[in-house]
Protein backbone atom coordinates (compact mmCIF):
# COMPACT_ATOMS: atom_id res chain seq x y z
CA UNK A 1 0.00 0.00 0.00
CA UNK A 2 1.19 3.52 -0.78
CA UNK A 3 0.08 6.34 1.52
CA UNK A 4 0.58 10.05 0.86
CA UNK A 5 0.91 11.99 4.13
CA UNK A 6 0.60 15.79 4.10
CA UNK A 7 -0.07 18.58 6.57
CA UNK A 8 -0.34 22.31 7.00
CA UNK A 9 -1.45 23.18 3.47
CA UNK A 10 -3.37 26.20 4.84
CA UNK A 11 -5.74 26.41 1.88
CA UNK A 12 -2.90 26.86 -0.61
CA UNK A 13 -3.34 24.01 -3.05
CA UNK A 14 -0.62 24.43 -5.69
CA UNK A 15 2.06 22.34 -3.95
CA UNK A 16 -0.51 19.78 -2.83
CA UNK A 17 -1.57 19.38 -6.46
CA UNK A 18 2.09 18.94 -7.44
CA UNK A 19 2.69 16.29 -4.77
CA UNK A 20 -0.45 14.38 -5.76
CA UNK A 21 0.56 14.51 -9.43
CA UNK A 22 4.08 13.27 -8.67
CA UNK A 23 2.99 10.45 -6.35
CA UNK A 24 -0.17 9.19 -8.07
CA UNK A 25 -1.38 6.55 -7.90
CA UNK A 26 -1.59 6.01 -4.14
CA UNK A 27 -4.07 4.11 -2.00
CA UNK A 28 -4.68 6.55 0.85
CA UNK A 29 -4.13 10.18 1.77
CA UNK A 30 -3.62 11.34 5.35
CA UNK A 31 -3.83 15.09 6.05
CA UNK A 32 -2.66 16.09 9.53
CA UNK A 33 -4.61 19.33 9.74
CA UNK A 34 -4.67 23.00 8.85
CA UNK A 35 -6.50 22.31 5.61
CA UNK A 36 -8.48 25.56 6.12
CA UNK A 37 -11.78 24.62 4.54
CA UNK A 38 -10.34 22.71 1.60
CA UNK A 39 -11.17 19.18 2.78
CA UNK A 40 -13.65 18.51 -0.05
CA UNK A 41 -11.10 19.68 -2.62
CA UNK A 42 -8.42 17.47 -1.04
CA UNK A 43 -10.74 14.43 -1.11
CA UNK A 44 -11.67 15.03 -4.75
CA UNK A 45 -8.04 15.61 -5.74
CA UNK A 46 -6.81 12.45 -4.00
CA UNK A 47 -9.66 10.28 -5.32
CA UNK A 48 -8.98 7.59 -2.72
CA UNK A 49 -9.56 6.88 0.97
CA UNK A 50 -8.77 10.05 2.94
CA UNK A 51 -8.22 10.71 6.63
CA UNK A 52 -8.23 14.44 7.44
CA UNK A 53 -8.15 15.93 10.93
CA UNK A 54 -8.63 19.48 12.12
CA UNK A 55 -5.71 21.74 12.98
CA UNK A 56 -5.41 24.89 15.06
CA UNK A 57 -6.31 27.02 12.00
CA UNK A 58 -9.36 24.99 10.96
CA UNK A 59 -11.95 27.26 12.53
CA UNK A 60 -15.60 26.12 12.41
CA UNK A 61 -14.57 22.80 10.88
CA UNK A 62 -16.61 19.61 11.14
CA UNK A 63 -13.46 17.52 10.74
CA UNK A 64 -12.55 15.26 13.66
CA UNK A 65 -9.92 16.53 16.09
CA UNK A 66 -8.14 13.16 15.93
CA UNK A 67 -8.64 9.83 14.26
CA UNK A 68 -7.57 6.27 15.04
CA UNK A 69 -7.69 3.42 12.55
CA UNK A 70 -5.76 0.33 11.45
CA UNK A 71 -3.22 0.59 8.67
CA UNK A 72 -1.58 -2.62 7.48
CA UNK A 73 -2.52 -4.29 10.75
CA UNK A 74 -1.17 -1.52 12.99
CA UNK A 75 -3.24 0.91 15.02
CA UNK A 76 -2.42 4.51 14.08
CA UNK A 77 -3.31 7.91 15.49
CA UNK A 78 -3.70 11.00 13.30
CA UNK A 79 -3.65 14.38 15.06
CA UNK A 80 -2.50 17.88 14.28
CA UNK A 81 -0.30 17.85 17.35
CA UNK A 82 -0.84 21.31 18.79
CA UNK A 83 -2.53 19.86 21.91
CA UNK A 84 0.66 17.88 22.62
CA UNK A 85 3.29 20.61 22.30
CA UNK A 86 4.93 19.15 19.20
CA UNK A 87 6.59 22.45 18.33
CA UNK A 88 8.79 21.99 21.41
CA UNK A 89 9.17 18.19 21.55
CA UNK A 90 7.36 15.12 20.20
CA UNK A 91 7.35 13.21 23.50
CA UNK A 92 3.78 14.28 24.37
CA UNK A 93 2.29 13.00 21.14
CA UNK A 94 4.34 9.80 21.36
CA UNK A 95 3.07 9.18 24.91
CA UNK A 96 -0.53 9.80 23.81
CA UNK A 97 -0.19 7.34 20.92
CA UNK A 98 1.35 4.71 23.18
CA UNK A 99 -1.38 5.22 25.82
CA UNK A 100 -4.00 4.53 23.12
CA UNK A 101 -2.22 1.39 21.95
CA UNK A 102 -1.09 2.97 18.68
CA UNK A 103 2.24 2.02 17.18
CA UNK A 104 2.27 4.92 14.70
CA UNK A 105 1.34 8.59 15.10
CA UNK A 106 0.96 11.06 12.23
CA UNK A 107 1.02 14.74 13.18
CA UNK A 108 1.79 18.21 11.83
CA UNK A 109 1.72 21.72 13.30
CA UNK A 110 5.47 22.38 13.53
CA UNK A 111 5.90 22.66 9.73
CA UNK A 112 9.10 20.59 10.13
CA UNK A 113 9.33 17.03 8.74
CA UNK A 114 10.19 14.28 11.22
CA UNK A 115 10.42 10.51 11.10
CA UNK A 116 11.47 9.12 14.46
CA UNK A 117 10.95 5.88 16.33
CA UNK A 118 10.60 6.64 20.03
CA UNK A 119 9.43 4.43 22.90
CA UNK A 120 7.98 1.86 20.50
CA UNK A 121 6.03 4.44 18.47
CA UNK A 122 6.84 5.53 14.93
CA UNK A 123 6.26 9.31 14.85
CA UNK A 124 5.76 10.87 11.41
CA UNK A 125 5.37 14.57 10.61
CA UNK A 126 5.32 15.34 6.87
CA UNK A 127 6.21 19.01 7.40
CA UNK A 128 4.33 21.63 5.39
CA UNK A 129 3.64 21.92 1.68
CA UNK A 130 2.80 25.63 2.04
CA UNK A 131 4.95 27.17 4.79
CA UNK A 132 7.98 24.98 5.51
CA UNK A 133 10.07 25.99 8.53
CA UNK A 134 12.98 23.54 8.46
CA UNK A 135 16.43 24.50 7.22
CA UNK A 136 16.30 25.01 3.46
CA UNK A 137 12.53 25.62 3.67
CA UNK A 138 11.56 23.18 0.92
CA UNK A 139 7.90 22.09 0.87
CA UNK A 140 7.72 18.52 2.17
CA UNK A 141 5.46 15.49 2.48
CA UNK A 142 5.87 11.81 3.35
CA UNK A 143 5.28 8.73 1.25
CA UNK A 144 4.64 5.68 3.39
CA UNK A 145 4.93 2.24 1.83
CA UNK A 146 3.46 -0.72 3.70
CA UNK A 147 3.34 -4.43 3.02
CA UNK A 148 1.08 -7.29 4.08
CA UNK A 149 3.42 -8.14 6.97
CA UNK A 150 2.84 -4.70 8.50
CA UNK A 151 6.27 -3.32 7.63
CA UNK A 152 6.21 0.46 7.18
CA UNK A 153 8.76 2.41 5.19
CA UNK A 154 8.23 6.19 5.48
CA UNK A 155 10.23 8.59 3.32
CA UNK A 156 10.31 12.40 3.48
CA UNK A 157 10.15 13.93 0.01
CA UNK A 158 10.68 17.53 -1.00
CA UNK A 159 9.31 19.71 -3.79
CA UNK A 160 11.64 22.05 -5.61
CA UNK A 161 10.45 25.61 -5.49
Amino acid sequence: MKVLVVSDTHGRDTNLERAVSIEAPFDMLIHCGDVEGREFFVQALADCECHIVTGNNDFFSDLPREEEFCLSGKKVLVTHGHYYGVSMDIQGVVEEARARGCSVVFFGHSHRPVIEARDGVLAINPGSLSYPRQQGRKPSYVVLSTDLSGNMNPEIRYLER
